[in-house]
């Protein structure tokens, strides 16, 4: 199965999730949920990794973590890997705790209000879960998550926890501690109403479904880092939404290199026939220079169904054809001329 690509470069800011294998605790007890945040601790002192908001589950984890250095992937494979040798050791069980891969979006730590939106969707988990009884119980009972370190003196914060970011995303200061439980729990109230509820899920789509968290700018950054890991591995063996997103994004600055050379405008591509020779010559022009899926073809060239773009491209590698032979030619001799500007 195609991995996600992991983007890793000095100062990356994510939201990591880890699950259990097939849904199953990773923790039996306080006792692991301890050793966990041990192992947690050992990893960020390693790696020098700085750590802006958690919460344990019974069957996963979330991490808000910036990585100084570009080191995600090495420290969590010691992170996973140690944390699974000391459950399996002490619970006298074998085989993998955690499901396949952990979940890493990468997140604008330089602008926008990022930080809150993501420590917030941690933070609430408890209360999202129904661990705590919303309105009598308030949401600091819940001792396995960063959040009430952010409610007490630095003297008893872990050393590798850092509130000073989600504060100031927040527009309060250091020292606000009464003010930030206020603005959570009017967010755990909000979870109680419908209305509140749904803003605050609309809120969170980028963080459920998303690869990236940021505006355009930041994605257009992120595609950079994604083309460069992709040009260094084996681009097979990378999937996911980012690897859609390059893909799509390089094909549209191909679609717009080849509309020029062939001379085709929006209108023609509009309103010219499915099957138009020019159209055909782009379908094979762009499924072989991009990933980009044959359904976004069909649709960016007016082409109708996804057949005709597999029949497109059998007709212009048949050669049998001259005016998609000269048609390919000219998109080729573009091809050449723009590799600069494209790649």
């Amino acid at each position: 199965m195609a991995r996600p690509v992991r983007i890793q470069y000095a100062g990356a800011v994510y939201h990591v999730m880890g699950r259990g294998n097939q849904g199953r605790a990773i923790y039996a007890d306080d006792r692991d949920r301890k050793r966990w945040l041990e192992t947690l601790g050992e990893a960020c002192e390693q790696t020098g990794w700085r750590i802006h908001a958690y919460v344990l589950m019974d069957n996963h984890f979330h991490l808000l973590l910036q990585t100084p250095e570009a080191n995600l992937v090495d420290g969590m494979k010691w992170l996973q890997s140690t944390y699974t040798q000391r459950y399996n050791g002490r619970h006298k069980v074998f085989g993998h705790l955690f499901q396949g891969r952990y979940k890493a979006l990468v997140v604008d730590g330089q602008a926008g209000n990022y930080f809150g939106v993501v420590s917030t969707y941690i933070h609430l988990n408890p209360a999202r879960a129904k661990l705590i009884a919303v309105g009598p119980e308030r949401l600091s009972r819940y001792r396995w998550s960063s959040y009430p370190f952010y409610l007490e003196g630095g003297r008893s914060r872990p050393v590798w926890l850092e509130t000073g970011r989600v504060m100031g995303n927040l527009g309060l200061g250091p020292e606000e501690r009464d003010g930030y439980e206020a603005y959570m729990e009017g967010r755990v109230l909000e979870l109680g109403m419908k209305a509140g509820r749904a803003a605050l899920n609309e809120q969170w789509k980028g963080i459920r479904r998303g690869w990236y968290l940021g505006e355009d700018g930041f994605r257009g950054r992120m595609l950079k880092h994604i083309k460069a890991t992709i040009a260094q591995g084996r681009p097979a063996t990378y999937g996911g939404e980012a690897r859609r997103a390059h893909g799509e994004a390089a094909a549209a600055r191909w679609l717009a290199v080849g509309l020029e050379a062939l001379k085709v405008g929006p209108r023609q591509l509009q309103e010219g026939a499915k099957g138009m020779p020019e159209k055909q010559a782009l379908a094979w022009w762009l499924c072989q220079r991009t990933t980009v899926a044959r359904l976004w073809v069909t649709e960016h060239l007016r082409m109708g169904d996804e057949s005709r773009v597999s029949q497109a491209i059998r007709l212009v590698k048949q050669g049998r054809n001259s005016e998609l032979t000269q048609l390919k030619e000219r998109l080729e001799h573009a091809a050449k001329n723009a590799n600069h500007l494209v790649e």
